[in-house]
């Protein structure tokens, strides 16, 4: 089903929705070595060997993740038809504060975080950080993780070789960290949802904690590159009863809307033997950009209240074609849906891989008409299968 640009939707049935994927065979090794700059004069987080929190910051409070692939077969015979695809990335950004009285959406996008950070690099390829935050009960958890959350990256000891591993334990320093912080300052008590998406070569890895999505556009397929954490999410709700948790009125433990964020240490969800029922630990999905591969959406709930997965890359893919002004093209997204009646914060970040327009799409019609449309039938296939 495609959703015209007028038509208002909000019927949220793909939260919990299953992603497509492609193969995660392109290595994330590079022989590149990171080391801080003498005039390196960057914000630090202090005493994180001595605080007390950050002693305990385990993998343990969910269920394992969700790292996807192809067998290697199949990976082999692809890249052998796109081996030659190296992603042009150029990105733009936008937010609006919407109808809330306080804006407590954030971003980041950062093209080389070598640079960013003043850290010496051997080697061709920069690794790129793009994400989005979105802040609630204050903004100070999501000005926090955008400031402190590359940094904590960047200076991993396992950075750049083992991405996956080193952005799973980053989510969960920069947690623990805000906590020590909140303790010092419990004015600063809030939480975020966090989304990041991280480009190595052809490599895409998506982090994700909460209700923000990313959605690739794939020849304009849309893909979505993470699930929403919220307590509808049948996979969610059985790791929360798992470790003590209730849902009711589709709130963790009746006062939160998501499964999952940085913060939120003053609700008492993350305490626990086994960890609390809500948690930082992100979902990874990690696949290798192809030609096919157009651009990269990511953008708050407020965002998704208001487009479905697809219709969101229809609208991208016709802003791009009429202008291909990427900066444009978010805030006509952010105004589109201000149109649809958004209430919330809205922040969206649009990363293209390719410097001209998305090509032109025929449509091959189906010879029969269908009673249920490709969405509804996947949309049916989610609530069945949770």
């Amino acid at each position: 089903m495609c959703v015209q640009d007028s038509e208002q939707v909000r019927d949220g049935m793909e939260n919990c929705s299953e992603n497509q994927e492609n193969s995660k065979a392109w290595p994330l090794h590079s022989p590149l070595v990171f080391s801080p700059s003498e005039d390196d004069t960057s914000p630090q987080i202090d005493n994180w060997e001595k605080g007390t929190i950050l002693d305990h910051v385990p993998l343990r409070n969910s269920f394992p993740l969700e790292s996807i692939g192809e067998d290697t077969a199949f990976t082999e015979r692809k890249q052998i038809s796109m081996n030659n695809f190296f992603p042009a990335l150029r990105s733009g950004e936008f937010s609006d504060i919407g109808r809330r009285p306080d804006m407590e959406d954030t971003h980041i996008c950062i093209e080389d975080l070598a640079k960013k950070f003043g850290c010496h690099k051997i080697g061709e390829e920069a690794i790129s950080l793009y994400g989005v935050f979105d802040g609630h009960d204050g903004k100070d958890a999501a000005q926090f993780v955008r400031d402190q959350l590359p940094r904590v990256i960047v200076e991993d000891a396992d950075f750049p070789l083992e991405l996956e591993k080193v952005v799973t334990r980053s989510f969960l320093k920069t947690d623990a960290a805000f906590a020590n912080s909140c303790f010092l300052k419990p004015s600063l008590s809030s939480g975020t949802t966090a989304l990041t998406a991280m480009i190595f070569g052809r490599s895409l890895l998506v982090a994700n904690a909460g209700d923000c999505r990313a959605v690739l556009s794939r020849r304009g397929v849309a893909i979505e590159m993470s699930k929403d954490h919220r307590p509808c999410c049948m996979n969610e709700r059985m790791r929360i009863e798992s470790l003590g948790g209730y849902i009711v009125d589709d709130y963790l433990n009746g006062s939160l809307g998501v499964t999952r964020a940085l913060g939120d240490w003053h609700k008492g969800l993350k305490e626990g033997d086994k960890g609390g029922p809500l948690t930082a630990e992100p979902e990874l999905k990690l696949l290798t950009l192809t030609k096919e591969d157009e651009f990269l959406i990511i953008g708050s709930d407020g965002i998704w209240d208001d487009f479905r997965s697809q219709n969101a890359v229809d609208f991208v893919r016709r802003r791009l074609q009429e202008h291909n002004n990427v900066k444009q093209c978010c805030m006509e997204m952010v105004n589109e849906a201000k149109k649809r009646g958004a209430i919330d914060n809205l922040t969206v970040v649009i990363v293209c891989f390719h410097l001209e327009p998305p090509p032109s799409i025929t449509v091959q019609r189906t010879r029969f008409r269908r009673s249920i449309s490709a969405e509804g039938i996947q949309n049916l296939k989610i609530l069945l299968e949770g």
